[in-house]
């Protein structure tokens, strides 16, 4: 037996209790079948139907969001270490069941097994990182004034909603789900329609390790539906939510009426540059992997190549004997570099900038096609002879599809990159020191490497500038979102009080 056929037997057997029950909304730890009925869900290797998934609604949303409320009070005044307790069996429990997750994700999102793997055990460490964090996460300042001891701590906010995405979506949960529940908020989380199925083994997985009912909600369901009435819901006091920067717009006006607090993880069309005195070889493999690991479907993708004219002709040829060497295939077979895109709807958004590029002039150097005719394959796909006027520059694509664009100086290439909307990463490759530093201060990214691709640390600052987001993730910032400072005053003598109505 193969790997593949090894693989495709194991996730047989995890799929099983889908196909004979479907997914269902957890509300208040018990199952909950969706006000709208059901909707399926489609795996995009093959375009078959993996199960039903309830189709939650307003009134879902409504269940979930007053179950959320109740529990709150409780788990926000459990003892820090019996909360961090829970959050590090969570963890355990990931760990646990890594494969059923990695696999179950490949069918439902495309993305390979060889990234995936990987995806689970770091939503696991997501888990510990933040348990780690819960005992110290409400300390304050002692800030003494000439009168007061004054004293900051923080508070959670309060029952949270959390809309992630259908990428590497149980990754981005546990990123989202995790500092929520270490702050002491309660969720209701709504998974993306096309990628349901990790966020019940999720939720599943913190019931079994003792997180109590209500805590942590899940409501299947459509934007329109279930994630406008969760954004707008007077229970909810927050949202965190990752996806496109259209819809985090329509975010921000759904939960204005309530108030809502936003932290949005939104889009990106991020430059990798490489300047002519960068180590080439190191450059090159990490443009490609930025760009064609996890199908090209990641918000920080470098999808704009900015590379000196000097060496552009060398790095070119160099970068598309690579990509014609790309593995496309089955995403449980070891060997896939890259799978099919998540769904019909994003498949044909990709494939039409082929058509796109040509249009306006730039050259499809390699890929710009479809493979087979029965799951959302696509060639591994890179644009030259492009300019920063033109759409495949402009627009944020969400695939495996990388343009080049061409720079004679430091401050020509400084003025392509930050020639869009969009702000969230940016990668610059020299030896220059100097260099560097003027660069990175003027880069308009939220997050920047230099010399390396992305390698996230947790408690460092994640998130965009511009179209790319608002606020941060990732180490004590991730309790600012969610947490409410507060500030107590203790006089500590008989200061003098101004007295009124003393006349």
């Amino acid at each position: 037996m193969t790997a593949l056929q090894d693989n495709l037997a194991k996730l047989n057997g995890y799929l099983e209790r889908f196909r004979q029950s479907g997914i269902q909304n957890r509300i208040a730890g018990q199952d909950a079948t969706g006000a709208g009925g059901t909707f399926q869900t489609i795996s995009p290797v093959d375009r078959s139907v993996i199960c039903d998934v309830a189709q939650g609604t307003a009134a879902d949303i409504d269940a979930a969001a007053k179950a959320a409320a109740k529990a709150f009070s409780d788990w926000r005044d459990m003892p820090a270490t019996d909360r961090r307790k829970i959050l590090i069996r969570i963890a355990e429990g990931i760990e646990a069941r890594a494969e059923e997750i990695a696999l179950c994700e490949c069918w439902d999102t495309g993305q390979a097994l060889r990234f995936m793997s990987k995806a689970a055990l770091r939503g696991a460490e997501n888990f510990r990182y933040f348990a780690d964090q819960v005992i110290q996460a409400r300390d304050g300042q002692h800030l003494k004034s000439p009168t007061l001891m004054n004293v900051t701590t923080r508070v959670p906010i309060g029952p949270v909603g959390v809309i992630t995405p259908w990428n590497t979506p149980f990754m981005l949960s546990t990123w989202k789900i995790a500092p929520a529940l270490a702050a002491g908020c309660t969720v209701v989380h709504k998974p993306a329609e096309a990628s349901p199925l990790t966020a019940r083994l999720l939720v599943e997985i913190a019931e079994d390790a003792g997180l109590p009912p209500g805590v942590l909600n899940t409501v299947n369901g459509f934007g329109e539906d279930a994630g406008k009435a969760l954004c707008e819901h007077p229970s909810i006091t927050a949202i965190a939510f990752v996806g496109e920067s259209r819809t985090g717009s329509l975010i921000t006006k759904q939960g204005a009426d309530t108030l809502k607090r936003n932290h949005l993880e939104l889009g990106g069309k991020n430059p990798v540059i490489v300047f002519d005195d960068a180590d080439l070889d190191r450059a090159l493999d990490a443009v490609i992997f930025m760009i064609y690991s996890i199908n090209g479907e990641r918000c920080t993708s470098s999808s704009r190549l900015l590379v000196q004219d000097t060496i552009r002709t060398e790095f070119e040829a160099k970068l598309i004997a690579r990509v014609n060497k790309i593995k496309v295939g089955h995403p449980l077979d070891p060997a896939t570099e890259i799978g099919p895109l998540v769904s019909q709807e994003h498949f044909d958004k990709v494939t039409s900038y082929f058509d796109i590029a040509r249009h306006d002039g730039a050259t499809v150097a390699a890929g710009g096609e479809t493979l087979g005719d029965e799951g959302y394959f696509v060639r591994p796909t890179l644009f030259t002879d492009a300019n920063v006027q033109m759409r495949i520059a402009q627009e944020e694509i969400f695939g495996p599809v990388l343009t080049s664009i061409p720079f004679k100086t430091e401050e020509e290439a400084l003025q392509i990159a930050n020639d869009t909307p969009y702000g969230l990463t940016g990668y610059v490759w020299t030896n220059d020191l100097t260099r560097a530093l003027r660069f990175t201060d003027k880069l308009e990214a939220g997050m920047i490497w230099v010399n390396s691709e992305n390698v996230r640390h947790l408690p460092t600052p994640f998130g965009g500038v511009k179209a790319s987001g608002i606020g941060r993730d990732g180490g004590d910032w991730s309790f600012e979102f969610y947490m409410e400072q507060k500030h107590i005053g203790f006089a500590t003598g008989q200061h003098n009080i101004p007295r009124l109505g003393t006349l």
